[in-house]
């Protein structure tokens, strides 16, 4: 059965929106892991546009699930990781002009960096995931490196338009799950799953869990965090 880690990171926008102090992320995460949630998710980006330290703080005290923090792998959020000590990092590709994640890191490009700096989260007792795409060559780098974790980024598939597309998309996240599950890598996916799409994901036994933000906030908005993410993990009950 799949299960459903919560992103804040987009309660942290609506309040960024008015420079104020709500909506409170970290009181959307109490409630997503009261509602089911089996992790929380947010990115501290290098320009705090959204979840900023003060946000990550709280958060490490007061989340009781899996508090995964995603990153760029740059000195400063690296520090704060080691200070913070969440459960689980997620090293993801950042650019400052993006207005979401795009696309997978390219973890073999770097392998002996990322190697090393996974070795330094395993130092202080914090997995690693790397969102990726659904590639041999980053499976198998992300495998080398040390990480017990892939992300692969669904986007690709969430975002096709056409039927053949989409199932073009999802064998090949079917055939890159098989095989990074015989790597002993724990396979999840995250980016553009919604309440429509997640099904087809559910079909792929090898996938344990999946990262949801917008989706979810954006039907809070009508119905309430709380059963919004109730509906989520109701839906993932009964599809895988």
């Amino acid at each position: 059965m799949i299960q459903l880690a919560i992103n804040i990171d987009h309660i942290a926008t609506i309040r960024e929106a008015r420079g104020g102090i709500e909506p409170d992320p970290v009181a959307g995460a109490a409630i997503a892991e009261l509602a089911g949630a089996v992790g929380i998710v947010c990115h501290l980006r290098e320009d705090r546009r959204h979840i900023n330290d003060r946000d990550l703080k709280i958060l490490r005290e007061t989340v009781k699930t899996k508090l995964d923090l995603e990153m760029a792998a740059t000195p400063e959020v690296i520090q704060i990781a080691i200070e913070t000590l969440p459960e689980l990092v997620t090293f993801v590709p950042e650019k400052r002009e993006e207005l979401t994640t795009e696309g997978g890191l390219n973890v073999a490009s770097k392998l002996h960096f990322y190697t090393d700096i996974v070795s330094q989260m395993h130092q202080h007792d914090i997995a690693v995931s790397f969102f990726i795409e659904p590639l041999t060559e980053q499976i198998n780098a992300a495998a080398t490196a040390g990480a017990e974790i892939i992300e692969f980024h669904t986007g690709t598939y969430a975002n096709a338009r056409t039927s053949i597309e989409q199932q073009t998309e999802l064998a090949k996240l079917r055939e890159s799950a098989m095989y990074a599950k015989s790597l002993n890598l724990k396979v999840t996916g995250g980016h553009g799953l919604n309440y429509v799409n997640i099904r087809p994901i559910c079909s792929i036994p090898e996938f344990e869990e999946v990262s949801i933000g917008h989706a979810v906030m954006a039907r809070a908005i009508f119905s309430g965090l709380d059963r919004a993410v109730r509906d989520m993990v109701d839906l993932l009950h009964v599809y895988s």
